[in-house]
Parts: structure tokens; sequence; C-alpha cells
């Protein structure tokens, strides 16, 4: 059985331009579902959003969307998740998905999938949470932000203890794998007294 009891999964609202990001999306949560950990995400029924969601249903898991109000107006909310939580705006929602979860598992996905990523990292670079963050990266998808968190890196913008916050694989049973047996490095706070380092 998974450590984590639930997992907030973040994905694009659309399939992207191949494929082989939604056959990884598949495996990924099947393998999540299979372990036994639910599964949170951001309550859409488009593209991997609709996937991933479909996909734990199918797998017999348990799947809390979070929508926001003007995106559940407009009916892209999913209607067949086991719990669906509207919410008033887009940082309720990020933090009732933290709230919810004990691991972040970041599909492929656009601007809102990057933004969501970016703030949890923030999130665990300021000490308000201890989750691994895991990027599923599908034919080398996410190779190109990997490559900036370490340029940031070797430039003294991100310490070597806060880049460990992310990891990544392209493989969806190894990248979970990782994610079971990660530790959070003992530099959890950014704003940190040198002498109590």
């Amino acid at each position: 059985m998974s450590r984590f009891a639930r997992v907030a999964v973040y994905a694009g609202s659309t399939d992207g331009a191949r494929p082989e990001y939604a056959e990884a999306s598949r495996a990924a949560i099947t393998e999540l579902v299979g372990r036994g950990s639910g599964v949170v995400y951001g309550g859409g029924s488009n593209g991997l959003m609709g996937v991933l969601a479909d996909t734990a249903l199918e797998a017999g898991g348990e799947v809390i969307g979070v929508i926001p109000k003007f995106l559940d107006d407009r009916e892209v909310a999913h209607k067949r998740v086991t719990d669906l939580r509207v919410v008033d705006t887009m940082h309720e929602r990020k933090m009732l998905m933290a709230d919810l979860s004990d691991a972040f598992l970041v599909l492929p996905g656009g601007i809102g999938t990057l933004e969501e990523v970016i703030e949890m990292l923030s999130w665990s670079q300021l000490g308000l949470h201890r989750k691994p963050i895991a990027l599923l990266d599908v034919d080398g998808f996410y190779q190109p932000l990997v490559a900036l968190l370490d340029h940031m890196t070797t430039e003294s913008f991100i310490s070597v203890d806060h880049r460990k916050f992310l990891i990544s694989d392209p493989n969806p049973i190894t990248l979970l794998d990782t994610m079971e047996s990660w530790e959070s490095p003992k530099t959890t706070r950014w704003l940190q007294d040198e002498d109590q380092t």
C-alpha cells in the first residue's frame, strides 16, 4: 500500500499534440490507484484532466475534484467524480488541493499546470509543506523546465537542497517508486539563519 492516502494530480485541460501524453497519464493513474492512493485534481472533464479522472474512476479509486465556481458554471466540471468541491477562487482551489493531498504528481500540461507546480515548489522552499513533487516527463516534455531549474541552481538562485524538492522520471512506475521513498531535504525553509543549518 502507498504511504500517500491522496495525491494531487496536475494536468492539462487539453490532450496535447501527441497520444503519448494520454497513454502515459493513464498508466500513471492506474498505477497510483492500484497502490491505494486517492486522486485530488482540478475537477475538469476535458483533456488530460478528464483522462486522469476517468482512469482513476475506472480503476475503482477515490477522485476528488476541486473547481472554481466560474468554471463549474461553464459546465466543464466532471460530474461523475467521487466528490466535487466547488470553491470561489483559483487560490482556494490550489490551497484545498494541497491540504487534501500528501504528494503532488504533475502530468503534461500548459500554463495552469506550470503555475501549479511552481507554486508548490515555492511553498516547499518556504517550509509550508514537506511533500514530494514529481514530474511525469513523457518523452522529455519537462526537460526544458528541469534544465531551467538546474541552471538556477548552478547560478545559486536555488539551493542544492531546495532543488531536491522536485523529482522527475519518464517511467510512471519508477517515478511513483521514487515518490514513495522520497525524504525531505534537511533544509526545509528558505528563510533560515545560517547558524541554524
